[in-house]
Formats: C-alpha cells, structure tokens, sequence
C-alpha cells in the first residue's frame, strides 16, 4: 500500500522558516499502532491523518512521536495547504472533524485562517522549580487544561530564555500539562511566545510554531491590548507569524489564528 505523504512549513513566509509538519492523506483508518509508527518514523513534531467524510468534511488526527494529540494548529494549517494546493479541494472553507470538535479552515489568497475554540486562563500557583525550569521569574503565571502560561514585562525577556528541559518534564510528569507557554507584549508585533514542550523519549523541545496554544494566547492579549485583531511572533529559532482575531457570537468565543504555508516535500509511504 503506498500513502500519499507531504511535508510543509506552516506559518511560514518562506521555506525553511515556520513548524514543519507531515500530512498522510488516508482512504481509511489504519491501524492505531502504524500511524504512530509513521509519526516516529517521520520525527517531527507532529503528522497529520485525514480521511474524507461523507458530508464533504475530513477526520483529522494529529500524532507526536509519542502520542496522539487532541490539538494541533500548525498541522491543521498543513493539512487544509494540501488539500488546496495538491487534493483539488474547490471549496473555500474546509471543515475538519477532530477530538477538540470541528475545526474550519478559510482560504484567504494564500492565507489560510484557522477557526478554532478560544480558551480561558486561570490563575496558577507559581513555585521556585517552576522559575528554575522557565529560566526567569514571570510577573504573572497562568494555566489552562494543558498548558502553563508565564507572562512576562518584555519580549527580549521572552527571547532570551534558557529553558531547563529536564526540570520540565519533572514538572509535568503525571499530571496533563503539556508545556509551559513564556509570552509577552512586543513591539514590532502586539505579542511573543515561545513554546517549551518536551516530549519523553524524544529530542523535541521546544516547538517551532504552534498553533494551538493561540487557543488561549489570542483571547489573553485581546482583553490586555483592548483589540481584536493581533498579530503574533513565535520567537523560536525558525520563528513564524500568526494572524489572529478573537470573535465572539451569541457569547460563544473563538479564536482566529491564520499564517503562510511553504511546500517542501512531497512522495509516498509504503506499508
């Protein structure tokens, strides 16, 4: 059996630049264990596998190396750039069924805007290791069901971080965090964030471009900045922007991050 497979950089303005993910386009399931085995084999932060629905909309899952997901918003970018650029998907909304619900994807030019849920943040209980893992104190520390948010007075705060790794993993190990989330107001940009997410067994550290943690980012920023339309920069060492917008209707919140996607690899799987 050979899988149609591609890789791209997500939220990139060039190539090289962004999160690269890979997105295996499925007839049907395969069994759990080989989409992860593909996941290893590939050894990037995350692959994307979609199946077609009857209704026109796709299933979606996204795998690490180590385990499935429940979100993912760079590889969500991917996986609607390929549908576009090499599935000849005509439509200019794709709509993806997935564990955190559907998800909606819109072709703007050759942006492409992500409507995903908007999360709230909560006070959190900030501790001496926590400091040492994040490599500088916050003056504020925020959680939601799976991150830790530490907001901090600058960006060249943010930027200069040298995080513990190993403390981090400490940190999480046994409960559902799944990384520690540094942000704070920019100048070029309204915000900055880096993403520390260390997965067990593998060499991923801190995510290049994330998506997903702009669940919460963008409704954080809208409510201090006062606006509703933000730019956003991931200060990783591949770096990326994020469009985003918070909307809100009949009191439902959601979050709209949207960035660039650069084509890099395309071939098959065999099984």
């Amino acid at each position: 059996m050979k899988i149609p497979i591609y890789q791209v950089d997500a939220f990139a303005r060039e190539r090289f630049s962004g999160n690269p993910a890979a997105v295996c386009v499925l007839k049907s399931w395969l069994n759990d264990k080989i989409l992860q085995a593909i996941a290893v084999e590939n050894n990037l932060a995350e692959t994307a596998f979609i199946t077609p629905n009857s209704d026109g909309s796709y299933h979606l899952r996204w795998f690490t190396p180590g385990f499935e997901i429940a979100l993912c918003g760079h590889a969500t970018l991917a996986t609607a750039f390929v549908l576009f650029e090499y599935c000849n998907y005509e439509e200019s909304i794709i709509r993806f069924q997935s564990k955190s619900g559907e998800l909606r994807v819109q072709q703007e030019g050759d942006l492409l805007m992500m409507d995903f849920p908007a999360y709230d943040t909560e006070p959190a209980e900030l501790t001496d290791l926590m400091v040492e893992a994040l490599g500088g104190r916050p003056c504020e520390f925020l959680k939601s069901d799976t991150n830790y948010y530490a907001i901090y007075d600058s960006e060249a705060q943010v930027r200069s971080l040298k995080a513990n790794f190993k403390l981090i993993l400490e940190i999480m190990r046994g409960t559902d965090i799944i990384g520690f989330v540094p942000t704070a107001p920019a100048k070029e940009y309204d915000f900055v964030s880096r993403y520390f997410a260390p997965e067990e067994g593998t060499d991923i550290t801190e995510d290049p471009v994330t998506g997903s943690i702009h669940s919460a980012l963008v409704p954080l920023w809208a409510e201090r900045l006062q606006k509703k339309k933000l730019m956003a920069y991931q200060a990783s060492k591949r770096g990326g922007e994020l469009f985003c917008e918070l909307r809100e209707t009949d009191g439902i919140k959601r979050a709209m991050i949207g960035g660039y996607v650069q084509p890099y690899l395309q071939g098959f799987i065999d099984i």
